[in-house]
């Protein structure tokens, strides 16, 4: 079996050279590179589209685009795999565009070179099949297990849900903190550290994707609204207790 990996950007090429270490790995960026990721070997678009296996690592806010395109040439049995931070969105676009003969899982590595650089094992793995037989499901379940990456079978709904919060928050946190501007101090507590991680975390990754986390998210702007009501109802307690404090001068 070979993997074509579509879209060599940070986390593509990253992942690409990951995979690499377990099967062969052909690459595409629609953009040129001057050199492929380690293990990769650089293909022209009509040559990746004839792999076993094609993943996609390109932007949510591209994501349709990059399916319509390449539905029309791709053979019987391919497996196209998405990379997304969101689930339900590139799961619908890949059940409308690609052919019946087309198989379809949706997948969340929910790392990237920042967390992964000292190797993906024990990471989580969202995995979810959309259209697959049993045989593929399970020899893909197996590959990244044998690559120590911690499967986890959810729904795309489910994975949405629960992403809002635990992964949406955080970017969102992250962006905020950056708009701070924190500097290191020496009076830096263990929290103030943790928080300057989540900066270092979150802000490496393009903006695009930052974007696309809320946007295309269906759980997100319910999030927002619970997040600004959090917020408020903080600086109200606080409000409160100077109008106290002054009453009892």
């Amino acid at each position: 079996m070979n993997i074509g990996i579509y879209g060599l950007g940070r986390f593509g090429a990253f992942w690409a050279s990951a995979l690499a270490k377990k099967l062969p790995v052909a690459g595409y960026n629609r953009s040129p590179l001057s050199e492929p990721p380690q293990g990769v070997r650089l293909v022209p678009l009509d040559e990746l589209l004839c792999c076993d296996a094609i993943i996609l690592c390109v932007a949510i806010s591209a994501f349709r685009q990059v399916v319509e395109s390449i539905a029309p040439h791709l053979r019987p049995g391919t497996l196209v795999m998405d990379t997304c931070s969101v689930k339900t969105y590139p799961a619908a676009i890949m059940e409308r565009f690609l052919p019946p003969s087309v198989k379809i899982v949706a997948t969340h590595p929910m790392f990237g070179p920042d967390s992964g650089k000292n190797g993906v094992a024990g990471l989580p793995l969202v995995f979810s099949p959309i259209r697959c037989d049993a045989l593929t499901s399970d020899r893909w379940r197996q590959l990244f297990a044998d690559m120590g990456l911690h499967v986890i079978d959810m729904g795309c709904d489910q994975h949405d849900r629960e992403a809002a919060y635990s992964q949406g928050v955080t970017h969102f946190v992250g962006r905020v903190l950056d708009e701070l501007h924190l500097e290191p101090t020496e009076l830096a507590t263990l929290g103030y550290q943790r928080l300057m991680s989540i900066v270092e975390q979150t802000c490496n990754d393009p903006m695009q994707l930052f974007y696309d986390l809320q946007r295309y998210n269906p759980y997100a702007h319910a999030m927002h609204g619970k997040l600004k009501h959090a917020l408020d109802s903080v600086l109200s307690v606080l409000e409160a207790q100077d109008i106290v404090e002054q009453e009892r001068k």
